[in-house]
């Protein structure tokens, strides 16, 4: 079944190129295969890592760029983190991030509620919305679990 549902996506990542017009190389391939296997939210550096693996003479640069291509056809998404680097998304369904502001983790997660919130009126007014993702911040459950622990040795 999992080779089912990567094949499905290896298909869709080849039609959105040719639709967007970029060609299909080995290396653009191996970049999104690397982000297919990946179960977190992988930097630029992260992927390159991997990448470089099987192509040992890509360079960063070109990595980087790739990712950031696949964002601008919409195969993958840009997370942003406060003073962190750039973090890539290639789950591209609705759904909602936490983020460890201690280890700096982005977890996936699915909510009804939040992905039906209502867009205010003078937000459509002005803007048009396309996706609408919920970010939350704060300590994931091993960091919390530390700092409880810290916590009881002082008292």
């Amino acid at each position: 079944m999992q080779k089912r549902i990567e094949s499905d996506c290896i298909a869709q990542f080849m039609e959105r190129c040719k639709k967007c017009g970029l060609r299909i190389t080995p290396q653009r391939c191996a970049v999104f295969k690397e982000l297919l296997k990946s179960k977190k939210h992988p930097t630029a550096d992260e992927m390159f890592q991997k990448v470089k693996q099987e192509f040992p003479n890509i360079s960063y640069d070109t990595v980087n760029r790739t990712l950031l291509t696949f964002a601008e056809i919409g195969l993958v998404d840009v997370v942003s983190t406060k003073g962190g680097p750039r973090r890539f998304d290639p789950v591209m369904d609705n759904h909602h991030h936490f983020h460890c502001v201690n280890c700096g983790k982005i977890i996936d997660f699915y909510s009804e509620q939040y992905s039906n919130l209502q867009i205010p009126q003078n937000i459509k007014d002005d803007f048009t919305v396309f996706t609408q993702r919920v970010v939350l911040n704060g300590l994931c459950k091993q960091c919390r679990k530390r700092r409880d622990s810290r916590i009881a040795i002082s008292q």
